[in-house]
């Protein structure tokens, strides 16, 4: 089988130390990326190593001054633009945006048509997908260790200023999610994940109005 041809190169020379004996490097694209008109030779943002963006697959990109380290991996048709900054365990994949001054990290995940943008940051164990846009600190809220798995739940608002939930494998409206929560657990869980989406949608509520004042 025929060795598939890299999407990208580092370029010589070109680097930023993020932390003792750490640095990112700027990439050269080698091949053409049409949907998001980059060509042959054109410089993108900065990676640590290779396999923080994908290499033969997909159309993911890094662009500008933006910046991916760490564990994190860009991937699927995702791009990363102007200064935001994607480190830690964090995955950026299928056709999510990270754009602005946004920062992903810890173990957080970012995927399907979701975008995060502005100063928002994305972290810990938090999931955003689908159609969600977040933006700012207030329109993405997220809580660890609860449930009866300790795991995380997500509630985010969504290009069409609904919003939605995520849980596990689970993503969902408000409705949805206390639907089924109600069929896996018992009254004191449930009663919790009510308490928290509360003071979630309170937040993002607040922040949409405030945008609009």
């Amino acid at each position: 089988m025929a060795e598939q041809k890299k999407r990208w190169e580092f370029v010589p020379g070109d680097e930023i130390v993020i932390a003792p004996g750490r640095t990112v490097k700027r990439i050269r694209a080698l091949v053409a990326i049409a949907v998001l008109g980059v060509v042959p030779g054109d410089a993108g943002g900065y990676v640590e190593k290779e396999e923080n963006l994908s290499q033969v697959s997909g159309n993911a990109w890094v662009y500008g001054n933006a910046r991916v380290s760490g564990d994190a991996r860009v991937s699927g048709d995702a791009w990363v633009s102007g200064d935001a900054q994607v480190s830690g365990n964090a995955q950026v994949s299928g056709n999510a945006w990270v754009s602005g001054d946004a920062q992903v990290s810890g173990d957080a995940w970012v995927y399907g048509n979701a975008q995060v943008y502005g100063d928002a940051q994305v972290s810990g164990n938090a999931r955003v997908s689908g159609d969600a846009r977040v933006s700012g600190n207030a329109f993405i809220c997220w809580f660890s260790k609860v449930g009866s798995e300790n795991g995380t739940l997500t509630i985010y608002n969504t290009k069409e200023n609904s919003i939605e939930v995520t849980r596990g494998c689970f993503r969902g409206t408000v409705d949805e999610f206390l639907a089924a929560s109600a069929r896996k657990h018992d009254a004191r869980i449930l009663h919790e994940y009510k308490l928290l989406i509360e003071v979630g949608v309170s937040r993002i509520t607040a922040a949409r109005e405030s945008c609009h004042e």
